[in-house]
């Protein structure tokens, strides 16, 4: 309830009023229903279904959605959420972060000092595909191609649904057992197979279009690409991911996509996040992270703090970026505390992966990256702001001993 009154939803009817026509079709739902439920589902990292369940039986939920009396059947379907997203679009999505921030300065929480210094860092979003081998690729790439020339009425040779299920199973076998050279050879035989279909699907398909023609493309990309190329595909359905390696012991390479996230130094307020397409260096994002930053609060970040990766950025606007490195020089003690602060964004990410869906990307395309990027930064700051608007009446009540059971219960507590 308390959340619920600082929120000036009326800003999101005037935003998103113009995407719906009255006059045509099914009247639609209601905006802050919409919006509302799409913040609370990233505030506790629940998937569509599991948020509309939770919106049935929570009344405190359906309060902060917009609903005076308790409902007692679902007022939509899951699928509704994922239709209002593609049609508010990145732009829309960047709009529900910014309202998240705009309330913080509304509130008094998050003032234009809190923008004097922002850390900046990137890190990997993960999709949500099996990790990528070539004798998988090849067997999946057999299976589609399959399914799509029955669909066009296309008679195949031989479709070797039988035949590389066999071989899959013979190179897994072979792998787990440390005999590569017989693993490389199944791997290899499935890779004949792929190019069997894909040349026959050639031979008697001229002119290809639409998911065949993709699927084709693809394939042939598969069948071309070899351990050092660039731009390898490592998904059929999810084409546009990218191995990316941080230097993690535990993890070497990561498929997804680059995530920026900024900071504020200060109070740890997400002021900007964003996904990057083709995974660029890390100090060729500075330009646009502060640049959404700036967007999103309307200041401009005085100084910025960044790790080593952001050496040679090449950043030229009026923000003064510090590179953070281990070696010893003669800082001011003032300056010393801000350095030392940078690495207080690692936690953040990690909240951001395991508290508000950023871990494992579900959404698909290019387009679900950034979207799911922006939705966890919502969800971020909707929790910050929960748990600091209803810290004076939980000191109140149970005084300050009680402050760490709060925040690990937070979602249980009134909105």
């Amino acid at each position: 309830m308390i959340l619920s009154h600082q929120i000036d939803w009326t800003a999101y009817e005037k935003e998103y009023g113009a995407l719906f026509d009255p006059g045509q079709g099914r009247p639609g739902l209601p905006i802050r229903l919409m919006a509302g439920i799409t913040y609370l589902s990233r505030m506790y990292d629940y998937s569509d279904e599991t948020a509309v369940e939770m919106l049935l039986e929570n009344p405190y939920w359906q309060y902060f959605c917009g609903y005076e009396y308790f409902q007692i059947s679902a007022p939509l379907d899951p699928s509704s959420l994922v239709h209002w997203r593609q049609r508010i679009g990145e732009k829309g999505v960047e709009f529900l972060l910014k309202q998240t921030i705009v309330t913080a300065q509304t509130s008094g929480r998050l003032t234009e000092a809190h923008l004097a210094k922002v850390n900046g860092d990137t890190t990997v979003q993960e999709k949500n595909i099996a990790f990528p081998t070539d004798a998988r690729l090849y067997r999946t790439g057999i299976l589609l191609l399959g399914r799509e020339a029955k669909k066009h009425g296309i008679k195949l040779r031989q479709s070797y649904v039988r035949k590389s299920k066999e071989f899959l199973f013979k190179q897994s076998k072979y792998a787990h057992a440390g005999q590569y050279q017989r693993a490389g050879k199944a791997a290899k035989k499935l890779k004949t197979y792929l190019g069997r279909i894909v040349r026959d699907l050639r031979r008697k398909c001229e002119n290809p279009e639409g998911r065949l023609l993709e699927l084709l493309e693809m394939s042939e990309r598969l069948l071309l690409q070899t351990r050092h190329s660039k731009k390898k595909l490592y998904s059929f359905h999810a084409p546009e991911v990218e191995c990316i390696a941080k230097g993690k012991a535990h993890k070497k390479y990561e498929f997804g996509s680059k995530v920026g996230v900024v900071t504020t130094s200060k109070d740890n307020w997400v002021v900007g996040i964003q996904a990057f397409s083709g995974n660029p260096y890390d100090g060729h994002t500075v330009t646009e992270a502060l640049a959404q930053t700036e967007r999103l609060t309307g200041w401009q970040a005085k100084e910025g703090y960044f790790d080593q990766g952001y050496r040679g950025h090449g950043y030229k606007g009026e923000t003064v970026i510090h590179i953070v490195d281990n070696r010893r020089r003669h800082f001011k003690l003032s300056e010393l505390k801000w350095r030392k602060r940078r690495a207080a964004i690692e936690p953040v990410i990690g909240h951001l992966k395991k508290d508000n869906r950023m871990e494992r990307n579900y959404l698909k395309g290019e387009i679900g990256d950034k979207v799911n990027a922006m939705l966890a930064g919502c969800g971020w700051n909707l929790r910050k702001l929960l748990q600091i608007l209803f810290w004076p009446f939980f000191r109140e009540r149970f005084g300050g001993l009680f402050w760490t059971i709060f925040c690990q219960r937070t979602r249980y507590l009134i909105i």
